[in-house]
């Protein structure tokens, strides 16, 4: 880090902790963990989210809907055990407000438009948060600034949730890209799964810690319906994310940062103990022998989940992230990174138990950290009754095809490199992509329509979660750098993979794109010391038509690490399309 950096830094932190107060409650340093040993697991029932239909009938045609989601500061349960939480939520009103949010249920090619409002009283937030990274703050150092970004949708940038488009309650103050109160999500593209949750500059990790997350499905009855897949009451979205907390309830977040001198708070992963399903620790389901869809998103900050049936029965693949597959896949695990989302038929008359746990054994941070523990190695309980049922769903041989992608379609080639910076102590200060920080002029400036070939370049120990907003990417292949620290050396000194000849680096063994991942995504793990090619589409995948928005406008687009932590600090890019 540059000296005149960390100068600004010392500046920064002292006029934080002057006007901000961000230690001077106590309670955070006084705070005890709760012993997750002593909680039982499986006793809550799995909820299912309240449903908002983001279209209306009238005379039997569907047509545009128009509604208010409200943030709201409540209380919520997330065992039986253990005292009401304080928590951000979303919802239509405080009382029915729920963590996650309502599930919001679109239908394709019909407008949802949303007035997200910011409803939060409080000056404080209910998490240690650090003014020292780059943050959104109130002018008048009054509410919470928050921004709602769908994640998946292809939108335009107005109503994508710019991180510096933050408004506080009843947008008393508003952040400098901030341009409207109500947002249009046009749900024109491919039938999938997506998911809302808070945008906000430096503040992303608190507000989703807090709560501030929900599901989202675009529905196409006439491309899915004759699929025959698990509907109704058997089609199930679960929200999974890891949380620690105090014994009176409170989330707990870690108010002292793995550097203090520089960043009094942040610290570069949050982890807890307890896994949380739509919003209770370790519940549990009954449900028939038959076949089951699991629409599985992980809204964790930082931890990977490798699921697995502790009776060994299978996942079968039909979808990843907002779109589906060609054809089923078949595992028995599955790796799912933070933001990813995985869209898989359970088939319960397979199994040869009464219950069956679906559990977790992905290291803490990943890939190479701590193995799981009794607690976050169990995620929920599925009780099955024991008759068998007649079962009319299926899962046919073929889903939706979509273009394969295609090489000789690209406009261009680009790089992207992964950098993590690091103190005088050995602990992490910062993450950057490009070398550059998110203020810095756009240099990723595709074309609409066209397709590129993004080349990301991990230089880091961690396996980065890359989130492309407005574009679609199939991944071409994963392969280890041979010499990492020679070629690290260079990439540092030039920050250019051509002047430093990747090709002479990127040698070593290929890592194979997992068959139930070779589909259209939006997110998607870079393995660390490794260049990750990927195929980017700034189109539909679905049909040839153009956008119906200008995708040129601003505030444009972002590209970013989806470990929040990361994200916040600072490890996101502009994105601007261009014609």
């Amino acid at each position: 880090m540059q000296p005149e950096m960390v100068s600004m830094q010392i500046i920064l932190l002292a006029s934080a902790l002057l006007v901000f107060g961000v230690f001077m409650n106590s309670s955070w340093a006084e705070e005890k963990l709760v012993n997750l040993t002593r909680l039982q697991m499986f006793v809550d029932d799995l909820p299912d989210m309240p449903r908002i239909q983001g279209f209306e009938v009238v005379n039997g045609v569907p047509k545009p809907r128009s509604f208010k989601i409200g943030m709201y500061e409540k209380k919520w349960k997330f065992h039986r055990d253990l005292p009401a939480s304080t928590v951000y939520a979303f919802g239509t009103s405080k009382r029915t407000a729920t963590v996650p949010g309502p599930t919001i249920e679109a239908l394709h090619g019909i407008s949802t438009f949303i007035r997200w409002q910011n409803n939060i009283h409080s000056t404080k937030h209910i998490l240690p948060w650090d003014p020292t990274i780059p943050t959104a703050v109130a002018s008048t150092k009054k509410g919470i600034p928050t921004v709602v970004h769908l994640h998946g949708a292809i939108g335009e940038p107005e109503s994508d949730g710019n991180a510096n488009a933050w408004f506080t309650e009843k947008f008393g103050d508003r952040g400098p890209t901030w341009s409207k109160k109500t947002y249009r999500y046009i749900n024109q593209q491919q039938p999938g799964n997506l998911w809302y949750h808070d945008h906000a500059m430096g503040l992303t990790r608190v507000n989703l810690l807090a709560g501030l997350l929900g599901a989202y499905i675009i529905r196409n009855p006439d491309v899915e319906g004759p699929l025959g897949l698990p509907r109704g009451e058997f089609d199930r979205t679960l929200v999974v994310f890891d949380r620690a907390f105090s014994t009176d309830g409170s989330i707990y977040m870690d108010p002292t940062g793995n550097n203090p001198s520089i960043h009094p708070q942040w610290q570069p992963e949050y982890f807890g103990d307890a896994i949380i399903v739509n919003g209770k620790a370790w519940p549990k389901l009954t449900v028939r022998r038959r076949k089951y869809r699991f629409r599985i998103i992980n809204a964790s900050n930082a931890r990977f989940f490798k699921f697995f049936f502790t009776n060994g029965l299978r996942f079968i693949h039909v979808g990843a992230d907002s779109a589906y597959l060609g054809k089923p896949v078949a595992s028995r695990d599955i790796l799912v990174g933070p933001s990813e989302i995985t869209d898989v038929v359970v088939d319960f008359s397979e199994s040869k138990t009464n219950n069956a746990i679906l559990a977790n054994d992905a290291a803490y941070p990943y890939p190479s950290g701590d193995p799981v523990n009794e607690a976050n190695s169990k995620v929920m309980k599925f009780w099955i009754l024991g008759h068998s049922e007649v079962d009319t769903s299926r899962v046919p041989e073929k889903l939706i095809h979509y273009p394969a992608p295609d090489l000789s379609s690209a406009s261009q080639t680009r790089y992207i490199a992964m950098y993590e910076y690091t103190s005088d102590i050995d602990e992490p200060t910062h993450l950057y992509l490009n070398a550059k920080p998110y203020e810095a002029p756009a240099t990723e400036t595709p074309k609409a329509g066209t397709t590129e070939i993004w080349n990301v370049i991990n230089l880091t120990e961690d396996n980065h979660p890359l989130h492309i907003h407005l574009g679609l990417f199939v991944v071409l292949d994963q392969t280890d750098f041979e010499k990492v620290e020679e070629f690290k050396d260079c990439m540092t000194k030039l920050n250019d993979a051509v002047k430093c000849q990747i090709s002479k680096y990127a040698r070593g063994n290929k890592t194979e794109v997992p068959a139930h991942e070779k589909g259209w995504k939006n997110v998607f793990k870079m393995r660390p010391s490794a260049v990750t090619k990927i195929l980017v589409r700034f189109a539909y995948i679905h049909s040839n038509a153009s956008y119906e928005f200008d995708p040129t406008a601003e505030p444009g687009y972002v590209y970013h690490c989806h470990i929040l932590d990361h994200e916040d600090n600072a490890m996101m890019r502009p994105l601007k399309i261009i014609r």
